[in-house]
């Protein structure tokens, strides 16, 4: 996928599909992809979409022209100055990031360009994380004044709590191999085997049952939020529930009949 021929006439997040893998890509080049209203209403739109469909099994965040994403509309913002707006604004913005995660598709980023503020968050948000090697990465709103608290709930859920603070603390970028050795990404390649290298990854997410990758993105989260002995007794009750499923009885098998497993969805 080209992300340097942007569709102008087409909406705010355009869709592709191809085998199980669908990618929503921002399209708003000319403003780095910023987060405005109408584009977090087209992500919640199209997040909503995908959820309850068993035909896609893999979800891509990427963005057309130079940039991933640059956060929000600051000149949307300073348009519409008033309480009201943003707390409306940042309510919106953090549904749809929790919706990602909420989401039984994995979700992957495609991060080719710069990913500042809340492009930055909409990284963290994602499941997983694939980086161009010229990708760079910052909390950058402490830099006209503004500290950023919401970008700083995913980015604090990735990274070590100092290396969190010193980005939100400072504005300051980080390349991609410090992502990468923070826990902000995956994996970094050169930008002409980005493609390939999420294709790999999509592909090796694809192959398993997906009743096993839906139960078990959704228990990950959940349990992140508990004490460790409640994490245990609800992750055990979930891993109960799975081995109950058609999946993992021809899952073993197969393991067992050394055969490739069929899976059913069910």
């Amino acid at each position: 996928m080209s992300t340097e021929m942007p569709i102008q006439d087409d909406p705010y997040v355009v869709r592709s599909d191809q085998q199980g893998l669908a990618t929503l890509t921002l399209n708003r080049p000319q403003q780095f992809n910023s987060l405005s209203l109408a584009m977090i209403a087209a992500l919640q739109a199209e997040i909503e979409a995908i959820a309850p469909d068993p035909a896609v099994r893999v979800v891509v965040i990427a963005g057309f022209g130079k940039a991933f994403c640059a956060g929000h509309d600051l000149k949307e913002m300073r348009a519409n100055h008033n309480k009201a707006f943003m707390q409306d604004l940042f309510k919106r913005c953090g549904r749809m990031m929790m919706a990602l995660t909420e989401m039984p598709q994995p979700v992957i980023a495609r991060v080719h360009g710069i990913a500042t503020a809340a492009g930055c968050q909409l990284v963290s948000m994602c499941d997983l994380a694939v980086a161009a090697d010229s990708a760079r990465f910052a909390t950058s709103g402490i830099n006209v004044g503004l500290f950023c608290a919401t970008p700083g709930v995913g980015l604090s859920r990735n990274l070590g709590r100092k290396q969190a603070l010193e980005m939100l603390l400072t504005g300051d970028f980080i390349d991609a191999q410090t992502a990468l050795r923070q826990g902000l990404v995956n994996r970094v390649v050169p930008g002409d085997a980005l493609d390939s290298e999420i294709d790999k990854l999509a592909g090796s997410i694809i192959a398993k049952s997906s009743v096993a990758i839906g139960m078990g993105k959704q228990m990950f989260y959940k349990q992140l939020e508990m004490g460790l002995e409640g994490a245990y007794q609800y992750a055990s009750e979930v891993m109960a529930c799975n081995m109950m499923s058609e999946d993992a009885g021809e899952g073993i098998d197969a393991f067992i009949g050394k055969r490739k497993a069929e899976w059913k969805g069910r």
